[in-house]
């Protein structure tokens, strides 16, 4: 604590006292709630944010526009070489807790492009955070790299990556674990929802704009019972906080999962209500038939039916550029449930905002993009 006299009065600050941070991508979906996260609830002496992508062409929000305007420091690297990651980390003190949420985020890449910005990406940064005597260094995983199954998996659950995203983040958090005295926690999220989502939840409510304007009914593969767990993008930046300032940083992994017990079922009604569309499933045998001679076909027979209106729709709404998309990737399409067991951090003192989700915290994710001009105003569809 740090007390200063100013014009004959005693002022009480903490400023000093305040972390500084590093976040690696910290223009992303994530990391644009976590630089919100901090600036508003005035966590930090000084954030810096690390990321390829430019703040002016990354869709955030007027607020998060104003923040990463005045409030933070920006630095465009490509993370991903390793020249540049000193670069990142030189400043006039060092950083007490680096938060990397730099990794490719794009599903059937090739398995170099995955090493180079998922791997390499976490290694390179860790390597240099231990040179930098970082206090905490927090890498974000995947819950996708467990085994898939109905049941919700616990941090030692059997481990069996699903996707090509998770298999490297696996591989990431194994050579992490092997570099000696690296100040180390591992968060494995569930599918990360809330305003600034592209590519978790609303897919599926693009693709159900997509059939009000078909006037069909939308049918998901499988049946409703696939698990898809989710959580709010508002605890996973307060779990990566509380996980940098309280929790021991000996290597532990957390998963991080709401209550809701998501799945395919529970999404419907939401979404029915929402886009006024009924709702439905092919069924696990048809599902197997349609799948079974090649996915790839079904992946793109869907994309084929859908983007086309959604290219229609935004026309016919001005909108002329949209991160948002129907497309769906071939490795999502099959019967994997995502399915954890989230209770674990709770141990540590650490609790849920958004413990379910919620009609209206659908609706807030939307409105996130209505407001920015990427998604049509609900009442004109």
């Amino acid at each position: 604590r740090v007390l200063l006299f100013r014009s004959g009065h005693l002022v009480n600050t903490l400023y000093m006292s305040k972390p500084r941070v590093l976040i690696l991508g910290g223009v992303g979906f994530i990391g644009r709630n976590l630089v919100q996260y901090l600036v508003n609830n005035n966590l930090t002496s000084k954030i810096r944010v690390a990321d390829k992508t430019i703040p002016a062409l990354a869709n955030l929000s007027e607020e998060q526009k104003e923040i990463f305007n005045s409030k933070i420091e920006f630095k465009q690297s490509n993370l991903a070489r390793t020249n540049t990651i000193s670069k990142v980390f030189d400043d006039d003190a060092s950083f007490d807790y680096v938060i990397n949420l730099a990794a490719e985020t794009k599903y059937s890449q090739a398995d170099a492009v995955y090493q180079e910005n998922i791997v390499d990406v976490a290694v390179t940064a860790a390597n240099e955070a231990i040179k930098r005597g970082v206090k905490h260094f927090i890498e974000l995983s995947s819950g996708q790299v467990y085994q898939p199954g109905d049941k919700p998996r616990k941090e030692d659950a059997k481990l069996k990556p699903w996707t090509g995203i998770a298999k490297a983040h696996l591989k990431a958090e194994e050579a992490l674990k092997a570099i000696p005295n690296l100040p180390l926690t591992i968060l494995r999220p569930a599918l990360v929802y809330g305003p600034g989502d592209n590519t978790s939840i609303t897919p599926r409510l693009v693709t159900a704009a997509v059939y009000k304007s078909l006037k069909e009914k939308m049918e998901f593969l499988w049946d409703k019972d696939l698990k898809i767990n989710t959580v709010h993008v508002d605890d996973v930046v307060s779990a990566i906080w509380h996980a940098a300032t309280k929790i021991n940083p000996s290597g532990a992994v957390y998963n991080l999962a709401d209550e809701n017990n998501t799945s395919q079922g529970s999404l419907c009604g939401p979404i029915e209500n929402i886009f006024g569309i009924k709702t439905g499933f092919i069924g696990t045998m048809q599902s197997k038939l349609a799948t079974s001679v090649a996915m790839k076909m079904v992946a793109d027979t869907a994309n084929d039916k859908h983007l086309k209106p959604w290219s229609d729709i935004c026309k016919n709404h001005n909108i002329t550029v949209t991160p948002l998309t129907p497309y769906i990737d071939e490795e999502l399409l099959y019967n994997d449930d995502l399915c954890l067991d989230g209770k674990a951090i709770t141990s540590t003192g650490f609790s849920y905002k958004h413990p379910t989700l919620t009609l209206d915290l659908l609706k807030a994710g939307l409105d996130y993009h209505i407001k920015n001009g990427s998604f049509p105003d609900l009442s004109t569809l």
